[in-house]
């Protein structure tokens, strides 16, 4: 059964819609260029709404250790998500957090599906996002989706989730397509970015739970 992660989240409002809708990670955002970014204060608010079996994962752009210590510390993070951080460098997360990692992968092409191979033995869990413009100042929750097909045939080297321009319209034709165990969503809930809209949270709960 494919479970579902909403990502960005920032106000108790739409948190509870995603814990009351079933969803069974909740993601918390440390990184200033991005709308979902979180203060420490705001995500140790919203971290002791979280129940003990939702997932508290802590999303990060190659973060720095102070980054890491005082975001794992506030937002009480189960899991770190990594985007664009080299695997020298998750290597010395893992070592220093012995936190489960998932690892970002930028995908717009087969070959881009290369660059999980390396992730093999220090990612927990890989997620396939969609590849975002090199002159993009965010690696993903821009609602960019990738070719579905590109997984057809793929030998994954660590358990996995799917990200990238999904919805409640297309999470269910998503998961049919890919077989994914988790799904991971941010602006395919949002009324405008970075803001969560509770009743879309829920409207696409209902559709990974139907799927």
């Amino acid at each position: 059964m494919t479970s579902a992660k909403i990502c960005g989240l920032s106000t108790p409002d739409t948190l509870d819609a995603a814990i009351g809708g079933g969803a069974a990670h909740v993601g918390l955002v440390f990184f200033p260029p991005s709308p979902r970014h979180l203060s420490f204060d705001r995500a140790a608010a919203l971290a002791g709404r979280v129940p003990a079996h939702v997932g508290r994962v802590g999303v990060f752009v190659d973060p720095d250790d102070a980054l890491l210590d005082q975001a794992i510390a506030a937002g009480r993070l189960d899991t770190l998500q990594l985007h664009k951080t080299a695997p020298a460098r998750i290597a010395a997360i893992r070592d220093r957090t012995g936190l489960p990692l998932w690892v970002a992968v930028a995908v717009k092409t087969r070959a881009d599906l290369e660059g999980a191979r390396p992730l093999a033995g220090l990612a927990d869990r890989i997620l396939y996002d969609a590849k975002t413009p090199d002159s993009a100042a965010l690696p993903g929750g821009m609602g960019l989706r990738f070719d579905w097909g590109l997984l057809d045939g793929y030998r994954h080297p660590a358990p996995w989730a799917l990200s990238g321009g999904l919805d409640a319209a297309n999470v269910a034709e998503a998961v049919r397509r890919t077989g994914a165990p988790i799904v991971d969503v941010s602006s395919g809930v949002e009324s405008a970015p970075g803001v969560k809209d509770s009743g879309k949270v829920a409207a696409f709960l209902l559709a990974v739970a139907e799927a």
